[in-house]
């Protein structure tokens, strides 16, 4: 295993005596175009998909957004009201509106020709690591995934290894296909900018998967992936019964959304859209608690980053508690309604 914070290097020199003038740079910086694919559901926009205009921003040169589906008008005029945004693309139909990537990635690709882009920046979600990676087949590009540092625009930096290491990886392909962590990207607000709106390509292919249905889990809690306050309960606590016993009035008493371990998703404790770590999702609140959570980890890979990591467990020698900025030994099966009591009682 690599210790932590191990970089790797994975550089191209350029030829011996070969030299760029300041006014070739700069016409280099010219011709950079950037397409950030954002992400909607139902017509409304997903703002943690902002961030790839963040992302974009540090690339340089033009930045576009791309999105598409069924009644995106009114996502596509929030977007354009982002500062540094030249252009909003969008295509109106049903086809693309739940993203399937056998007819998304084809769009896109179509577009990204059409529009001669440099380089292409999704989110690292479910909807960006399911459609990108066709994206760079279709275009024959090394895919760049779950970067968290721009260098320049051609040089990147993403943890391998559950992020026990960093790697610098540098890409000379003529698009440059990229996800980015959003946690590791300042989230876009809307500002004075006023991008145009244009229809792109739509080439009209033959669908050749089909949405049947799907089954949401509803919260009136924060979402987990842009919460600012997160409480996660682990394998200690022992049945689901025990886990919507402890860990929800907790939630409920911070105002915070409810995450999991791996440990206990498998268990069957907790739906597996609230599972936070390396195969799930990657967080990175202001305050997160652990309940029950030992620290693997892969566990690890996803909170890593909050600024407060708050650990309870009984278990003095928990990996958790080598992470955690404030932590506390004991029963959680006591310590945690005391404490969801005084946080009401503060609010009283």
């Amino acid at each position: 295993m690599f210790p932590a914070a191990t970089k790797f290097f994975g550089r191209v020199s350029p030829p011996v005596g070969h030299c760029v003038s300041g006014a070739s740079r700069s016409a280099i910086g010219r011709r950079l175009s950037t397409l950030a694919v954002l992400e909607q559901r139902g017509g409304q926009l997903k703002h943690g998909s902002l961030r790839s205009f963040t992302a974009a921003q540090k690339l340089g040169g033009h930045v576009h957004g791309f999105i598409a589906g069924s009644k995106v008008t009114a996502a596509a005029e929030e977007a354009a009201h982002m500062d540094g945004v030249e252009q909003i693309t969008t295509v109106e139909n049903e086809i693309y509106e739940k993203g399937l990537p056998e007819s998304y990635a084809q769009l896109l690709v179509d577009n990204i020709k059409k529009g001669n882009y440099t380089h292409v920046v999704a989110s690292h979600t479910a909807f960006g690591k399911s459609i990108l990676p066709r994206v760079a087949a279709l275009l024959d590009s090394q895919q760049i995934s779950d970067v968290t540092s721009i260098e320049d625009e051609k040089t990147f930096v993403r943890p391998i290894y559950a992020g026990n290491a960093i790697a610098t990886v540098e890409s000379s392909d003529p698009v440059k296909i990229i996800t980015i962590r959003g946690t590791a990207f300042a989230p876009a607000a809307p500002g004075s900018g006023s991008a145009t709106v244009v229809p792109g390509a739509d080439p009209k292919a033959e669908a050749t998967s089909e949405w049947v249905s799907e089954d949401l889990a509803k919260s009136d809690r924060p979402d987990l992936a842009t919460a600012s306050k997160v409480v996660s309960g682990g394998r200690g606590l022992k049945s689901k019964q025990d886990f919507d016993k402890v860990m929800l009035p907790l939630a409920d008493a911070l105002g915070a959304a409810v995450g999991a371990s791996r440990a206990a998703v498998d268990s069957g404790y907790a739906d597996n859209s609230l599972q936070v770590g390396q195969t799930g999702k990657v967080v990175a609140p202001q305050l997160y608690m652990a309940v029950g959570i030992s620290g693997a980890i892969q566990h690890l890979a996803g909170m890593k980053d909050s600024k407060v990591i708050a650990a309870i467990n009984k278990d003095a020698d928990a990996p958790i508690f080598q992470v955690a900025d404030v932590g506390l030994v004991g029963d959680l099966f006591e310590k945690v309604p005391e404490l969801t009591g005084k946080i009401r009682n503060s609010k009283a």
